[in-house]
């Protein structure tokens, strides 16, 4: 059984996360440059067998596009591409941010740390993971 990969694409940086094995546990695994993504992705897949990857898809509450809308439109056809034989799947991002937010809180994450972006980029990628696990 391959992982799941859970994809929180922003226009500088992507929250990447991934699943054990089993498919059964959510984890934050990295955060990229985003125009590095294709080269993650195709170096994780050489070495991980990833049975299908999840993409967060902006919208705005009353269903409309944001403004990086487009942009994960545009990434999601060069995943495609360029993975013929993984799945993808669109995925509501809705309040992930706001939620990755209140979990490093939650947690007890310090200010200091909440404020590298890139922290939320990963713990926004396995809220939709996790989301995205619990749907199926």
């Amino acid at each position: 059984m391959g992982r799941i990969l859970a994809i929180d694409y922003g226009l500088k940086r992507t929250g990447i996360a991934v699943t054990d094995p089993l498919q059964i546990i959510a984890n934050g695994l990295d955060t990229v440059p985003s125009h590095q993504l294709l080269s993650f992705l195709a170096n994780y897949i050489a070495k991980e067998p990833v049975d299908e990857m999840v993409i967060g898809m902006p919208k705005n509450l009353d269903n409309t596009d944001t403004d990086s809308t487009q942009a994960v439109r545009q990434v999601v056809k060069q995943i495609q591409k360029k993975f013929p034989t993984v799945p993808l799947i669109l995925h509501d991002e809705r309040f992930t941010s706001q939620m990755a937010m209140k979990a490093m809180i939650d947690g007890g994450m310090s200010k200091k740390d909440r404020r590298v972006k890139a922290t939320v980029d990963r713990v926004s990628a396995t809220i939709i993971l996790q989301s995205y696990m619990e749907s199926k």
